[in-house]
């Protein structure tokens, strides 16, 4: 594919790089920004500007938030004994699309994976352990994809928090196993948080 201006295969190539854009659909949006009006692609660039400078992590939970503590953390309304442990922040965002959660969350930032170099020192994990041994949590839902590494993390996290009083439970298996969080039916992951199950019998009944 041939462009013969410098600047229009410079965003082209920039916009190419993002998750499942390829060239032909990344000069399809550049020529479309190109059409609209200037203030409309200098509203665009504002917007990624002050995401990258101004986005934060919270403090508590490691969630993505405009300040050092996230909505969430921060509402009187949630629960604060029970915390909903994920991957990252889009199985945060399709839990709340359910409804049906009232506590609060902890974003591990990915799932144990020695194919992908990750172990658990890589994995927001020590501050997890932390908050539940300073006390105050009854319970910990481990809300982590139905794949190998996220049940080689949920064994990991259930080791290291033996000895203390939380109760740990896992999501019903409503959730295909393979898949991930953010592609399950509002329905069907509202369901599997309402009905998760403790997480010692799920491991034994695993090992039958």
């Amino acid at each position: 594919m041939e462009i013969t201006s410098k600047l229009l295969q410079k965003a082209v190539d920039e916009v190419s790089q993002l998750p499942g854009i390829g060239k032909r659909t990344a000069l399809r949006l550049v020529l479309h920004l190109l059409r609209q009006p200037e203030t409309r692609t200098e509203r665009l660039a504002d917007a990624l500007t002050s995401l990258r400078t101004g986005i934060c992590q919270c403090r508590e939970c490691h969630n993505i938030s405009d300040s050092d503590l996230c909505d969430i953390c921060a509402s009187p309304k949630r629960d604060r004994s029970l915390i909903c442990v994920v991957e990252d922040i889009r199985d945060i965002m399709a839990i709340e699309s359910t409804g049906h959660y009232r506590g609060l969350y902890h974003v591990l930032g990915g799932k144990i994976s020695p194919m992908e170099g990750m172990g658990p020192q890589d994995l927001n994990i020590g501050s997890l352990v932390r908050k539940v041994r300073e006390g105050g949590v009854a319970e910990l839902i481990l809300a982590l994809s139905a794949t190998m590494e996220g049940d080689t993390t949920n064994f990991y996290l259930f080791r290291q928090l033996e000895g203390t009083q939380v109760r740990l439970s896992t999501i019903a298996r409503g959730i295909p196993v393979g898949d991930d969080l953010e592609y399950a039916d509002e329905v069907t992951l509202g369901r599997s948080i309402l009905q998760r199950i403790p997480f010692e019998g799920s491991f034994h009944g695993q090992g039958k």
